[in-house]
């Protein structure tokens, strides 16, 4: 084989499986109203906090709006997630969108007002809080109902694919915005975007729910949560995600290890190597397609954060912290691939929606109590210390976690009966549309 066809075929082989995108219109517009949509989401991202520390002055100030969301995100993930299996998703997530859109326009509002009010932007980033909650499970649980079952991984990396740029370059673009033109025009840019998601969305068929489905009560979100813990492998995904989570994210910290290194102007940097590792992966994930074992890529996925993260700690180099950083993004990546695979595969479309809850508090709560762990600990042992010693702590977590569940190490989508089945029912389904 010459050296050219060589490359064709590497590059064939990494380059992003664009078969959802082929097979589906409704993914294409769920993608492109995605992807705007998270680039206006950034620009309040960034905005937000902004506004608070200018009219108070107060780092406590502007870290209450993370308390005054984990609540409403918890509470109403669970109750989106009852209702994405007993209304037509695509009209939730429409309804979601709209009022998101609204609180955009809120926050727009007050901070055109001469004197703009403090109280009202808690209450707008708890209710936004509430209204992501109630999207988030329709939003999750769409994919698997627009796009063909042997794609799913395909879908998901490319749902990631502009997930990771917008985490990537969103900051970056809404501080030049916030810095030059102030947070009202981000808030009306916000609002902007919004405006053409919608439009997308509006575009896109119905998707009713499946026959005979439950009706939105606690007794259903109960019969979801008790799915969940039948299955073995199911809670080894979620486990494994709060385990790396609470022991290895250090962002909260990213200031105080920029100063230990001597680096202010790499913090910037540190909060996007993550994201940019993450992106590289999204870029050169075709060969995830190919991937049966998803249990197994999981493990190693996540073993390759914490490693990665005691790296970033364990290192006095930035240009190290830098790299360890960007491989952990790179990692998890790759784990979200293998965690979203497993669950759009193999549970049923009735129970997709209540299991997209469970999921929502799965990767929600870790984040958030791993930033108090990260800076606890940061006290004690200095900002390099909590990141190695969380990093190691995240693998042998991983190691213990894989060895008291098996069944999410032996997890093969060609082998797995939940997964045989969802494909059957998916395939009856088709055939008779």
């Amino acid at each position: 084989m010459t050296s050219d066809a060589s490359w064709r075929a590497l590059l064939h082989k990494i380059r992003p499986d664009m078969s959802p995108w082929r097979s589906s219109t409704d993914f294409r517009l769920l993608w492109s109203s995605g992807c705007i949509s998270a680039f206006g989401s950034f620009l309040t991202y960034v905005a937000l906090p902004l506004q608070i520390k200018d009219l108070t002055g107060s780092s406590f100030a502007v870290g209450l709006i993370g308390a005054v969301e984990l609540v409403p995100l918890i509470v109403f993930g669970l109750w989106g997630g009852a209702l994405a299996d007993a209304l037509d998703r695509r009209k939730l997530v429409l309804c979601s969108e709209a009022g998101l859109a609204l609180l955009s326009g809120l926050l727009l509002l007050n901070a055109l007002l001469p004197h703009p009010v403090l109280w009202p932007i808690y209450v707008v980033a708890a209710l936004v809080a509430a209204v992501d909650g109630l999207q988030r499970p329709a939003l999750d649980s769409l994919t698997p109902r627009i796009v063909p079952h042997d794609q799913l991984t395909a879908a998901f990396s490319l749902l990631s694919l502009y997930r990771n740029a917008a985490s990537v370059a969103g900051p970056a673009l809404a501080g030049v915005i916030v810095a030059t033109a102030g947070v009202q025009t981000a808030y009306a840019l916000d609002v902007a975007t919004f405006a053409v998601s919608l439009l997308l969305l509006a575009r896109m068929r119905a998707v009713p729910p499946a026959t005979g489905a439950e009706r939105p009560t606690l007794k259903s979100i109960a019969v979801g949560v008790r799915y969940a813990w039948s299955r073995k492998d199911l809670l080894g995904t979620y486990a494994i995600d709060i385990v790396a989570m609470l022991f290895a994210y250090p962002v909260a910290i990213f200031p105080f290890l920029a100063a230990d290194l001597h680096a202010g102007w790499a913090l910037g940097l540190m909060y996007g190597a993550s994201a940019f590792g993450g992106l590289l992966v999204s870029v050169t994930s075709g060969w995830t397609s190919h991937v049966n074992r998803h249990g197994r890529m999981l493990v190693l996925a996540a073993l390759g954060w914490g490693a990665a993260m005691a790296l970033a700690g364990a290192t006095g180099s930035v240009w190290v912290v830098l790299l360890g950083l960007a491989l952990a993004g790179g990692a998890d990546q790759i784990s979200g691939i293998a965690r979203s695979t497993i669950w759009n595969q193999s549970i049923p479309d009735e129970l997709r929606g209540r299991l997209a809850g469970v999921e929502l508090l799965s990767y929600s709560v870790g984040p958030q109590l791993g930033q108090v762990r990260a800076g606890g600990m940061a006290s004690l042992i200095g900002a390099r210390g909590s990141v190695w010693v969380g990093g190691l702590a995240c693998v042998v977590g991983v190691v213990g976690l894989t060895a008291a569940l098996p069944s999410m190490l032996a997890w093969d989508r060609r082998t797995d009966p939940n997964a045989a089945a969802v494909r059957a029912e998916r395939e009856a389904a088709e055939l008779a549309a």
